[in-house]
């Protein structure tokens, strides 16, 4: 599968807009699944992971859904491509790098859907919507795993539900994830005391790419911990609440820096905007930061010519992979840094011009 063309849209998490949007970049829903009388995928021999990704590739191609889904071999790609649908969120950096054999993804062409064979798990399906849509991401992939569990049999008992490779997911089997930009908090430095609460809840924090990555550009993900003893739905209102307390707490330090910092916010603003604007080089670390720095101007009403949007295509365009496929050649560090900064000011040039 050539990924190049899929430079030319955005993924549905990506959409910058639905519920909460100024706060919530995105919602994630996953679940993890293994076929019943198969060793786990930690304990599979090469011969039985390919016999489980035949098997699943095939109940996968013959799902009746809203919008078909497309199988692709992992193992097969190219390391920039397989880096390509991690900075999709289409697949995790596990499947695309860490783990070897026989293992693959299927998603739709909005990216609302795809399913992870050989991962942690034989199965990990996962629903993404932009904003906050607990309900809809959730209604998405139930709908999923009910389609496969009728042609499947899945590794299920009444006393723990769900059995998985690792123990934690062990029940439900799902992991929900609220990807919030929180500028506001970090700047008037509470992002710790709205976090405090956190964990005596058992809901943890992690950075844009889920566990193990920093949170850059103020970026960060709200996921439950506990899947067994707690049903879906009592774990997705706990997230809820949750998070609707810290879109308050950010909106809140929003208003009290346009109150009481505004020229310095403008200022921080306009700098992060010239920055990207006139650049020579410039890291996918500070493309971040600065990016960030815009998206909060933009929600602010500080910046007249950029939407949500186009501030997204900027965050996924300047990844390493999507910047390659966009130059269309592999580019070093220093290549890609100077192939980013002229991609920005030169897309900055055309979104102010066309606004």
């Amino acid at each position: 599968m050539n990924v190049s063309h899929m430079t030319s849209h955005l993924g549905e998490w990506l959409r910058g807009s639905g519920p909460e949007s100024d706060v919530v970049v995105s919602t994630r829903i996953r679940l993890a699944r293994n076929l019943a009388g198969e060793p786990f995928t930690t304990r599979a021999t090469p011969h039985q992971k390919a016999e489980v990704e035949s098997r699943l590739r095939e109940v996968v191609e013959l799902l009746e859904l809203e919008q078909p889904l497309r199988y692709v071999s992992v193992a097969a790609m190219p390391a920039i491509d397989r880096q390509f649908l991690v900075e999709r969120q289409l697949i995790s950096r596990e499947l695309a790098g860490v783990l070897e054999g026989p293992r693959g993804v299927a998603f739709d062409e909005p990216e609302t859907v795809s399913l992870m064979v050989n991962e942690e798990d034989h199965l990990r399906l996962q629903s993404m919507r932009s904003g906050l849509e607990l309900e809809a991401a959730w209604a998405t992939i139930d709908r999923v795993d009910d389609a496969i569990e009728s042609r499947v049999e899945y590794a299920f008992t009444d006393e723990f539900g769900y059995l998985t490779a690792c123990p934690t997911n062990v029940g439900t089997g799902m992991r929900a994830s609220v990807l919030l930009h929180l500028p506001a908090l970090g700047l008037a430095k509470q992002i710790d005391k709205a976090f405090k609460a956190l964990q005596k809840i058992n809901l943890v924090v992690r950075g844009l790419y889920g566990e193990g990555s920093r949170a850059l550009g103020d970026f960060f993900q709200i996921s439950n911990q506990i899947t067994l003893g707690k049903s879906e739905v009592a774990s997705l209102s706990d997230i809820r609440t949750v998070i609707h307390e810290i879109i308050k707490y950010e909106r809140m330090a929003r208003t009290t820096l346009m109150r009481e910092a505004r020229q310095n916010i403008l200022d921080k603003v306009a700098r992060a905007l010239g920055t990207l604007q006139s650049a020579t080089m410039m890291t996918s670390e500070e493309t971040m930061e600065l990016l960030s720095a815009v998206r909060l101007g933009v929600h602010l009403k500080l910046v007249g010519d950029l939407s949500p949007l186009t501030v997204n295509e900027l965050f996924i365009h300047t990844q390493p992979a999507h910047l390659q496929k966009l130059m269309g050649e592999p580019l070093d560090g220093e290549a890609r840094n100077a192939a980013r900064a002229t991609y920005l000011r030169n897309r900055l040039r055309t979104a102010g011009s066309s606004s």
